[in-house]
């Protein structure tokens, strides 16, 4: 499985394959934030303790992720780490909509956005959190979550 550890409670990775769901569980993963549109979780492989949130989105600059689907992922793992658990982001190849969920992730417990980005890229080189549309939608996070 394609996956890099960014914090002790966090971790970025590819679509992970059926078989890799035992690996999964081996790393203490209790949350799987599954970010790609055409792909929903296969019900059978989230055994408890290990759940899924699928937040469908696109990788596409002509589709910005919604902001409150970010909010959503964040709140989420926050509540899952925050009771010791760890959380896997995903999406296709894990360098663009994996990558701005956890690094929204980062920025509500309270890294700011540029840290957030510099330590993904630090952790997982093949991730891209630089990307225009990418950048942008992790600094909007940023900016809407210092408003709240």
């Amino acid at each position: 499985m394609d996956y890099s550890k960014i914090t002790d409670n966090l971790y970025i990775g590819a679509t992970p394959k059926a078989k890799d769901y035992d690996l999964l569980r081996s790393l203490k993963i209790q949350l799987v934030i599954n970010m790609r549109f055409g792909l929903p979780p296969v019900r059978e492989l989230f055994l408890p303790p290990l759940k899924s949130l699928w937040l469908p989105t696109f990788d596409s600059p002509l589709l910005p992720i919604p902001i409150r689907a970010l909010q959503r992922g964040a709140e989420a793992a926050l509540k899952v780490m925050g009771s010791g658990g760890v959380v896997l982001t995903h999406c296709s190849k894990g360098r663009h909509r994996g990558v701005a969920m956890a690094a929204c992730i980062l920025i509500a417990q309270g890294m700011s956005a540029e840290q957030a980005m510099r330590l993904i890229k630090e952790k997982r080189p093949i991730a891209d959190p630089y990307a225009w549309y990418i950048r942008r939608r992790i600094v909007k996070f940023e900016k809407v979550l210092s408003t709240q």
